[in-house]
């Protein structure tokens, strides 16, 4: 009954051993921390090549300029309606528009949408 209870001692020893190596060999190796990459910029120095990078334009000229780019969109976009006009009441409608009309007509959407991008800002 002795030697029973010395067995059972010795495999209860083994398996705390057993189930402690990873335990102990996790303990003295902590996980490696990455390092940073030598290529990568480094937060103390301005971005770009030639030092800092241009300053944003100030938002009241940008404001003008997209003001007169409206303004002149719109008079072109008055000028090609107009002409459209007078086409459409010299053709008959019934019949099929010419190509001139159709990209007269193209050439409107477009200005239509630059207008509206430029006073969305």
């Amino acid at each position: 009954m002795l030697d029973t209870r010395r067995q059972v001692l010795r495999s209860a020893v083994s398996v705390a051993a057993i189930l402690s190596f990873p335990a102990r060999l996790f303990a003295q190796h902590p996980t490696p921390q990455p390092l940073p990459s030598p290529n990568a910029p480094n937060p103390n120095f301005p971005q770009g090549m030639n030092g800092p990078g241009p300053t944003p334009a100030d938002q009241k000229a940008i404001d003008k300029q997209n003001q007169e780019q409206i303004r002149a969109d719109v008079d072109k976009m008055f000028a090609i309606v107009s002409e459209l006009k007078q086409q459409l009441s010299v053709t008959n409608t019934t019949s099929v528009l010419s190509v001139d009309f159709v990209k007269k007509a193209h050439e409107v959407e477009k200005l239509a949408k630059q207008v509206k991008d430029l006073a969305k800002g």
